[in-house]
């Protein structure tokens, strides 16, 4: 309302328009909708159909992925032309593991509902540490600087990259409307790319104001003829910053697709 509210002002600064009058041009008003993009393939690459993907990164030719359920979680080095595993670690089965992320030389990974985060060396998956956090973990990214988390709600949280202490919190919004169920999370060009649960969009957030400035539409991925279960749905998404390519997996899929984005034509 407050966007409404501006442009009447411009439209009607000085004609004294009635209440009555105002209000019949501000329901007239559309609402502006954040714009919608579209995908091509551009590779396919093998995944292990058996994982069940709560987090992926990106680096050096590997993708990073952590795994979820009890007693299956597990955090993994994966080569991405081949999809095989090169490198893994395996949670307690305590622990149900959720998003991850790279900052430097470390990786971070998440847990559902045990508010325990793990610090890994990247290159030896050694346990380096733990942190914690209050209630559900989901995605997790890092921009180099700030470490990103959801928790299933309409807020993203901002930690410290070094004590992972909560700094702020982003309330994520598409116009008025909140928007929840943000899962997994990756910065992708100055964005946080986050997937809607159980959904084939991803929302393209602005890290500055939680305005959604974009959604992305992965319908027909994986092939609608896939249907493993219920729980396998879009939650996987790597970005490549050298040569700009962007990943997109789920939980249980057989593919990662390598996909270019375009604005979607005009009705």
């Amino acid at each position: 309302m407050k966007r409404i509210f501006l442009q009447l002002v411009i439209l009607f600064p000085l004609t004294g328009t009635c209440p009555h009058s105002v209000a019949q041009a501000s329901a007239r008003l559309p609402l502006k909708s954040a714009p919608e993009y579209t995908y091509a393939v551009v590779h396919v690459f093998p995944h292990d159909n058996s994982a069940f993907t709560q987090g992926l990164a990106y680096r050096d030719g590997f993708l990073y992925e952590g795994t979820g359920r009890n007693g299956q979680s597990s955090l993994r080095k994966v080569r991405l032309e081949t999809g095989e595993v090169v490198q893994q670690a395996a949670l307690d089965p305590e622990y149900f593991g959720e998003g991850i992320a790279l900052v430097g030389n470390k990786i971070l990974q998440l847990t559902w509902k045990s508010q325990t985060g793990f610090v890994y060396d990247l290159n030896t998956f050694r346990l380096l540490r733990r942190f914690s956090y209050s209630g559900e973990g989901w995605g997790l990214a890092s921009n180099g600087h700030d470490v990103y988390l959801s928790d299933g709600s309409s807020e993203i949280r901002v930690l410290d990259s070094d004590s992972l202490q909560e700094r702020r919190r982003i309330k994520v919004h598409d116009g008025p409307a909140p928007v929840d169920q943000l899962n997994e999370l990756e910065f992708v060009e100055g964005q946080i790319f986050s997937n809607v649960w159980h959904s084939s969009r991803i929302a393209r957030i602005s890290p500055q104001t939680g305005e959604v400035v974009g959604w992305i539409d992965l319908t027909g991925l994986p092939s609608s003829v896939y249907h493993l279960e219920p729980e396998a749905v879009l939650n996987g998404i790597a970005y490549d910053p050298i040569h700009k390519r962007l990943f997109i997996t789920g939980k249980l899929w057989p593919s990662v697709f390598e996909v270019k984005l375009s604005p979607k034509s005009a009705r």
